[in-house]
């Protein structure tokens, strides 16, 4: 990802990806070359940009603000605990999906698109075996695999269809929700707006814009509810570590009733805590494969052109040589450190590297930061009665992100400030 990175940039043809991405249209899956430059500008440009993301600060600030609300007014306690994780899930679905489809999507058919959203997750997590022995592909047909993930990237196709045509719509009927003075429009209007106007000098169809649309999705959501809710998760179970985060956030915001995003630059100790968090529980442990486009010696091996190389970001994290005691969780390890996220420092790449690297990581980033900054500067939290911290249940569920298995169920107190 240094110095072969351009060798291998490209991604395996996979038919999954080719079902649930309209043939690869998206960023991430699609192969390396000139429409993949293009696309990944567009949305960098557009909406995962420093820029772009610093537009959607309102976007932001209001749906964690709902979310804070939310938590106040549940009547939290060890018989009616709070389930943190889905709280998580729902904040980091409603940002984006203001972000990208210009609303919240809570009710109705809109319900049932982020429960198929999660199975959509599912899916494109599990590991194929047609993609690696493909003679055994028979039995990815006999088991329903592909006939699943037909059936949600049909609901998938159908709903953003809708929202999509809901825009044309409001456009022709003089409502066209761009607004060239506005701080920010979502993603599906700038779309339509560079597809009709021709501003960018290549063409962008409906299906491109549907498989782009996805990818927002999939980057934005489960990456940032998995990094929240163990976040919290090590937070209960190190009340030092709580009490310390809690200290440096309600020290710098002060007399004011909430956390603002401009407050989250002097909170070295959040950073430090969402830095040992991506550390220790990586959303995505084995990075999206990469494939080798042609015969390399790397570090002694011949690898073959077409050869599929998985990167095991979640060992790197772990490992001995590099960390010190490196199953603890010790965010004071990234205190006046220089190691950050962005593909430089190889010890630790949760969002990649290279020209492959996640795009979407400071969008990601300032949304966990604002999130968890209010969660521990609004309330105090423990975990229900008879749960001791050391016993709390650290089980995975791994599917495209390394979630926790069972909810994370905690009691939420106000914090009134003495």
């Amino acid at each position: 990802m240094k110095t072969h990175d351009s060798v291998f940039s490209d991604r395996p043809q996979r038919k999954i990806f080719d079902i649930l991405f309209y043939g690869s249209k998206d960023v991430s899956t699609s192969a390396y070359g000139e429409y993949w430059r293009r696309i990944r500008s567009l949305c960098v440009l557009h909406i995962l940009g420093n820029k772009s993301v610093q537009s959607y600060r309102c976007v932001r600030e209001e749906e964690t603000s709902r979310m804070m609300e939310y938590i106040k007014e549940y009547p939290s306690s060890s018989l009616s605990p709070l389930n943190l994780s889905e709280v998580c899930s729902t904040v980091a679905n409603d940002i984006i999906c203001r972000v990208v489809l210009g609303k919240t999507y809570r009710e109705g058919r809109g319900m049932k698109f982020h429960q198929v959203l999660l199975e959509f997750m599912e899916i494109l997590g599990t590991i194929c075996i047609d993609d690696y022995i493909p003679w055994l592909g028979w039995f990815e047909k006999v088991n329903g695999f592909y006939t699943r993930a037909e059936k949600v990237a049909k609901y998938l196709d159908e709903f953003i269809e809708e929202v999509i045509e809901d825009h044309i719509f409001r456009s022709s009927d003089g409502d066209d929700g761009v607004d060239d003075n506005a701080e920010h429009n979502d993603f599906v209007y700038v779309l339509l707006s560079l597809q009709k106007s021709n501003a960018i000098d290549f063409p962008i169809d409906r299906t491109a814009i549907k498989a782009l649309i996805l990818d927002m999705f999939v980057g934005g959501t489960n990456t940032t509810h998995t990094v929240l809710e163990w976040a919290m998760t090590e937070l209960l179970r190190d009340e030092m570590v709580m009490h310390k985060l809690q200290d440096e956030v309600r020290t710098v915001v002060g007399n004011k009733t909430h956390v603002c995003e401009e407050d989250l630059v002097n909170m070295n100790y959040l950073k430090a805590v969402i830095k040992e968090t991506l550390r220790i529980h990586l959303p995505v442990p084995l990075l999206l494969p990469r494939r080798c486009m042609e015969d390399i010696k790397l570090d002694g091996y011949d690898i073959a052109a077409g050869t599929q190389v998985i990167v095991n970001a979640w060992a790197i994290a772990r490992d001995s040589s590099t960390w010190e005691q490196p199953l603890e969780f010790k965010p004071e390890r990234f205190m006046n450190s220089s190691i950050d996220l962005k593909g430089w420092d190889f010890e630790l790449i949760p969002f990649g590297a290279g020209r492959r690297g996640c795009p979407g990581m400071l969008f990601g980033i300032t949304v966990s930061e604002l999130v968890l900054a209010n969660l521990v500067f609004q309330f105090d939290w423990k975990l229900l009665d008879g749960v001791a911290a050391k016993n709390l249940d650290m089980s995975e569920a791994f599917g495209l992100t390394c979630h926790r298995k069972y909810p994370l169920l905690v009691v939420a107190t106000k914090y009134e400030k003495k």
